[in-house]
């Protein structure tokens, strides 16, 4: 008799999937060059995630139907991405290779990343630390990671890359 192994989500197990960022406006750099590096070298797609926060989902998808969630808000924006982001994507990834796209997501930032890694079968997700400041701390502390809460909520690999990273220095043992 052979044991059936329990099926496996194939979306989980694909290495051919895309490569999903996590971007934001005012983003260090560092980040998006690195998935490009990985997605070019993998010779996989970059799918670039814009997620959202001040819309919700409300048919249980990433990018679909969404609600403001302020019901006063102007509506005409509701699926708007900044266009500094926009500039900032087609600056550093226009002409290197790379055959990239840029999707806008609804709610929380983790949640929404882990959706949409589900939805297009992604082989990795790629975000960032936040920047070495009290608010950044503050935030972190209240509300936790992005980067936390994919590698405990989500079976795809993730790359967290460093955004001016603290380096040790000899006077940090005093």
């Amino acid at each position: 008799m052979t044991e059936t192994p329990a099926p496996r989500s194939e979306a989980s197990t694909s290495a051919a999937g895309p490569i999903l960022v996590g971007v934001m406006p005012g983003q260090h750099p560092v980040v998006l060059q690195q998935a490009a590096t990985v997605a070019a070298s993998a010779r996989l797609p970059l799918v670039c995630a814009y997620a959202d926060v001040t819309v919700y989902p409300v048919d249980g998808s990433t990018g679909g139907l969404a609600a403001p969630i302020d019901p006063d808000g102007i509506d005409a924006d509701l699926h708007r991405i900044p266009e500094s982001l926009v500039q900032t994507l087609h600056d550093h990834l226009d002409g290197n290779g790379v055959e990239w796209s840029l999707v806008h997501l609804a709610g929380e930032p983790a949640r929404a990343l882990a959706r949409e890694a589900e939805d297009i079968g992604a082989s990795m997700i790629v975000v960032g630390t936040r920047e070495h400041k009290l608010a950044a701390a503050l935030k972190e502390l209240t509300a936790g990671s992005v980067a936390r809460h994919l590698f405990h909520r989500q079976a795809r690999p993730v790359l967290v890359v460093p955004v001016n990273p603290r380096v040790p220095t000899d006077d940090d043992d005093d």
